[in-house]
């Protein structure tokens, strides 16, 4: 096919024109720079309306200016004209950081304040033993029925939830809060970090780098009070910021010598930060008089501005993500394996296919009534609560869930399952071993944006009954609960006014935002990682 600034006819195309070509690109990327600009215009905006850095003291910005702003610039620009992958690895270190703190404060707030370690721990004993009994019944696969397999995982699990919470939590004595999350979150923490070194490097450089991922949480709670942290959020911060940021760092400097550089823009960034604190500290200049402060993140609601907080908002919203992702990540995943890898190419299927795809455009609103008819009027169950909000918003995300998993599963090449087939496995065998641990990162990356939707929706919980203004963390499923788009709604409406609209408001939606950024970054991440892999 000839083509040329002049139009010429090709077969099949009708007019072809390089031309047109080329104008109709560069509109296409006008209009997204534009959209682009727009939309960073307006989180500016609000953005300097919660932190207002201009109202820091001359001698406060000067210190940062010195100490993390200069440096930063120089050694980044210098990385990224002479490796820009060193650049992007010194960056993925501050970013692991910083996106690790938010969901590492998220994590500490529901062992606070939400669910008692012990509890926890209970709960995970109680979940670890009949993951012992699967292992055991998937050792004798060939000797047992599937029917007798499926019975004895069901009872085992089934049972196992219902007697051990109640012994263990009523033993005489138990662990400290600290030993009991070192022991169910370090000890996690350290297989994960042990096996993948064990799997870069050797057995004995596993060993090592899960021993010290677990002395990092072990020894949190001793370490805590020095810098005015307790026992809990101490042992939850070191296996959620600590343990994954050292691995990350450790792996850099072992696996990958020619990014070590990029550490540098690390430790300037990281570095830099902490002695502008610390001088600005010292000589007494005053900050910013941002809105989004401590205060800010750790008290309740109040009817000024100056005083309002976000602290049962940011709870209520972890506890329905946390019910969310329990309720539509197996069944979506699960619903995708079967329609993917199971079920026929037939008319009834045609149509469940035609349905999904139509229930993912369907207003979230609808999801609402959906959620009041099925939960609350036909369910009788009571309005508001964080296990009818979370189940309304998994309906509302689940068919997304489907949509994405199905992607990831259909990606897998076909070759893959037939070596498989052609080596006697049977299907579900194909289908754990193979199918699923290759479409596992396209899995997660699609329930993570899915995720990010259901965090910002409002409409949804309107509709269920969910309160606007809640005072206090809820502390089990069926108690009220909030969530941050609801508050910032409530301020921006029934405490409508003056000071609620330039301090409340734009601080409560620099952190919903915050939030957002993070959790699709994460996501942006593991689709990176996912393509340079395949």
């Amino acid at each position: 096919m000839a083509t040329g600034t002049d139009a010429n006819y090709a077969e099949g195309f009708g007019q072809v024109s390089r031309t047109v070509g080329t104008i109709f690109r560069y509109a296409l990327l006008a209009a997204t720079l534009f959209g682009i600009v727009l939309l960073g215009v307006l989180l500016v905006y609000v953005a300097n309306d919660a932190v207002q850095p201009l109202t820091a003291d001359p001698g406060w910005q000067l210190t940062f200016l010195v100490t993390l702003v200069l440096p930063t610039l120089g050694v980044g620009g210098y990385l990224y004209y002479r490796d820009a992958r060193a650049f992007a690895t010194g960056l993925a270190v501050v970013g692991l950081l910083v996106v690790s703190l938010m969901f590492g404060g998220g994590a500490a707030l529901i062992f606070v304040d939400i669910v008692p370690p012990l509890v926890w721990f209970s709960f995970v004993i109680a979940l670890a033993l009949p993951a012992a009994v699967v292992v055991l019944v998937e050792r004798l696969d060939r000797r047992l029925p599937f029917l007798a397999r499926l019975g004895l995982t069901v009872a085992a699990i089934g049972g196992s939830l219902l007697v051990v919470p109640g012994l263990v939590q009523g033993l005489p004595v138990v662990p400290s809060d600290g030993a009991m999350l070192a022991l169910t979150l370090g000890g996690p923490a350290a297989i994960v970090v042990g096996n993948y070194f064990a799997r870069r490097n050797a057995a004995r450089a596993g060993l090592i780098a899960g021993g010290a991922a677990f002395l990092a949480t072990v020894i949190a709670p001793f370490v805590g009070p020095a810098v005015d942290l307790t026992p809990v959020p101490a042992t939850v911060l070191a296996a959620a910021v600590v343990v994954p940021t050292g691995a990350y760092v450790g792996d850099v400097v072992v696996n990958r010598p020619a990014d070590r550089v990029g550490l540098v823009l690390s430790g300037v960034i990281v570095g830099g930060a902490l002695l502008g604190a610390g001088v600005v500290d010292l000589l007494g200049f005053a900050g910013p008089n941002s809105w989004v402060d401590w205060q800010f993140l750790t008290s309740p609601h109040s009817g000024t501005a100056e005083d309002a907080g976000f602290y049962p908002a940011i709870g209520g919203s972890i506890l329905l993500m946390v019910v969310v992702a329990v309720l539509s990540f197996p069944l979506g995943v699960g619903s995708a394996v079967y329609l993917e890898e199971y079920a026929p190419d037939n008319r009834f299927t045609r149509l469940i296919d035609v349905n999904i795809s139509n229930l993912a455009g369907v207003p979230s609103v609808v999801y609402g009534l959906l959620g009041l008819g099925l939960f609350v009027t036909y369910l009788g169950q009571p309005t508001g609560t964080a296990l009818v909000g979370g189940a309304t918003l998994g309906l509302l995300i689940l068919p997304i869930v489907i949509i994405s998993s199905r992607e990831a599963l259909r990606a897998v090449p076909d070759e893959m399952r037939q070596a498989s087939y052609g080596m006697g496995a049977t299907r579900w065998q194909t289908v754990k071993n193979v199918v699923l641990p290759r479409a596992f990162p396209g899995i997660l990356t699609g329930t993570i944006l899915a995720l990010g939707r259901a965090i910002g929706e409002t409409a949804p919980l309107i509709m269920i009954g969910a309160a606007t203004v809640n005072y206090s963390l809820p502390t089990e499923l069926s108690a009220k609960v909030t969530a941050m788009p609801l508050q910032v709604y409530a301020w921006a409406s029934l405490f409508a006014g003056p000071d609620f609209y330039q301090k409340a408001v734009p601080a409560g939606v620099v952190v919903l935002v915050a939030v957002l950024l993070a959790m699709n970054s994460i996501a942006i991440v593991l689709r990176n990682k996912y393509q340079r892999e395949s």
